[in-house]
């Protein structure tokens, strides 16, 4: 379903300068200064993803773990195709729905009425179906009361309520997650892993990252542990991740300490 081969995945940390026609003509002529250029970049390379491979079978859900930095939000835009790696490749045979970054394709002066139309436009969804399904979305959203008011004066976890509800209202092939089941209060995170949960009984395929011990283990089939941009290790949840853990905190994993 996915396959990732040797994929890297390079930053420039450096701060450009202002360029002119005129400093291009003497970068130009100078080797002292193109040398001098090349080093420069060279040193200011940060490389966030460093030769990962791993294969994504048909209905598997595959949980990245690692610190903040390790590179996971990363590998997730390079498989989305948000990104374009610096080295190897990704294939990926079936549609992606990716949570990424919920609500990047609102307008912030638009009512959540109108945002719906936008972003699941944006998304692919015809009027028409949005318009069938739009009594739907509302109210797995709990947003009622809100649809006339511009989404500029909504919490981030009412943004990223109404985002859910419109990216998870069809059943897609491969669902790209990115610690979804956080937004919002108590009350919608249980109703997002329950929908979840259907999604993946309904046998998407699903890469999602998380730092909830708790959800990797209940969801996942596979995990992936990275750190520094590479791979630690690949293979079942429980044993990964009780690693991870005692990697992390110095100590055995226990549930009932665990925050999902």
């Amino acid at each position: 379903m996915i396959n990732i081969e040797n994929v890297s995945m390079r930053f420039n940390l450096g701060i450009e300068k202002s360029f002119t026609i005129k400093q291009g003509f003497v970068n130009l002529f100078d080797p002292k200064i193109r040398k001098k250029n090349k080093e420069l970049k060279k040193k200011n390379s940060f490389w966030a993803l460093k030769d990962i491979s791993f294969h994504i079978d048909k209905g598997e859900v595959v949980g990245l773990i690692g610190s903040n930095g390790a590179g996971k939000s990363t590998l997730l835009k390079v498989v989305s195709g948000v990104m374009k790696p610096t080295k190897g490749k990704v294939e990926v045979n079936g549609v992606i729905s990716p949570m990424i970054e919920l609500g990047a394709g609102f307008d912030d002066e638009l009512t959540a009425r109108e945002n719906i139309f936008l972003n699941g436009s944006i998304l692919g969804y015809q009027k028409d179906f949005l318009e069938e399904k739009f009594d739907e979305i509302v109210e797995f959203s709990e947003l009622k009361d809100f649809l006339d008011v511009p989404v500029k004066n909504f919490s981030s976890g009412m943004v990223a309520k109404l985002a859910f509800s419109i990216a998870t209202i069809v059943d897609p092939e491969i669902l790209i997650v990115d610690e979804i089941l956080s937004v919002g209060d108590i009350k919608f995170q249980e109703k997002s892993k329950n929908k979840m949960l259907e999604l993946i009984r309904g046998g998407t395929t699903v890469l999602y990252v998380s730092h909830s011990i708790a959800s990797i283990r209940e969801l996942c089939t596979k995990v992936v542990w990275i750190e520094h941009g590479e791979i630690v290790e690949i293979g079942d949840p429980e044993e990964i991740c009780n690693k991870y853990y005692k990697k992390q905190l110095g100590k055995e994993y226990k549930k009932e300490k665990d925050i999902a």
